[in-house]
């Protein structure tokens, strides 16, 4: 049974697809997709995901009690067992000018 390691610049394409990953999850649930995006941030050991949304479309992506953020927080915690590099997801409202 062989080990995976991690070789240089393999924990960028990682947070690459975990990125895309949680973008076209959110761009599904919502009404805007256009204004879905996602910043990647190092913090420590792990890499934090934040997601951002219209204001519009913010109970979308929480859900009710938020259950549709906890299951997107199920996917990315599965995804980064894979990867063996742990992954944190923020949601916000991008309340940047243009936007409902």
């Amino acid at each position: 049974m062989s080990q995976a390691t991690n070789m240089p610049g393999e924990e960028d394409g990682s947070s690459q697809n975990m990125t895309s990953l949680v973008k076209e999850i959110a761009k599904a649930l919502v009404d805007s997709p256009e204004s879905v995006s996602v910043e990647t941030f190092n913090d420590g050991e792990a890499t934090v995901l934040r997601l951002r949304v219209a204001p519009s479309d913010i109970g979308k992506v929480i859900g009710k009690q938020g259950r549709t953020a906890r299951s997107l927080r199920t996917i990315l915690a599965a995804a980064s067992m894979k990867v063996r590099h742990r992954f944190a997801l923020d949601i916000v409202e991008d309340d940047s000018p243009g936007h409902n």
